[in-house]
């Protein structure tokens, strides 16, 4: 009974996140999509070997697209496998893709992938973005921020 418990919290939860995003975008909106797999693809993600970090969302022929998201071969498809870095659509509705497609269009906007995960049901959804690319300059600004409320927590717990 423990052991099928087990096995039901492990296929739900969190596969890949993209951590540099937060850093690198300022974050505006974000989009649950889900995903267009093949099932050798489902099995690699639930041993958690996948790696968003490089990749981004866009908008192509009225259907959205994740590009250059890496999903490592199962080897256990043999000769059914997947191509690790192909291009997967990514499931919105016309309304939400009609959206998209117009903030992005505004300058300096783009889709980015936060996270990578499994419902409560056990789909597969990632977690997309519309941001806007940071400077240098505003990258140091909020790392001084980050750095002074660390430092104001560290203070007033010294003090009491």
């Amino acid at each position: 009974m423990a052991s099928r418990r087990k096995k039901r919290e492990n296929r739900s939860g969190l596969v890949a996140e993209n951590r540099k995003a937060r850093f690198n975008y300022a974050i505006e909106d974000t989009l649950e999509c889900g995903l267009v797999l093949t099932g050798s693809e489902v099995k690699s993600l639930r041993n958690g070997q996948a790696n968003i970090a490089e990749s981004y969302a866009s908008v192509e022929n009225g259907e959205l697209f994740l590009i250059n998201g890496h999903i490592a071969r199962y080897e256990m498809a043999g000769r059914f496998g997947h191509e690790e870095r192909r291009r997967r659509k990514l499931l919105v509705s016309k309304k939400q893709l009609a959206k998209l497609r117009q903030e992005t269009e505004r300058q300096g906007m783009t889709l980015v992938p936060l996270r990578l995960y499994f419902n409560s049901a056990g789909k597969a959804k990632i977690l997309v973005a519309v941001a806007r690319g940071r400077k240098l300059v505003d990258k140091r600004e909020n790392q001084k921020s980050r750095d002074w409320t660390r430092q104001k927590a560290r203070l007033l717990r010294e003090r009491g």
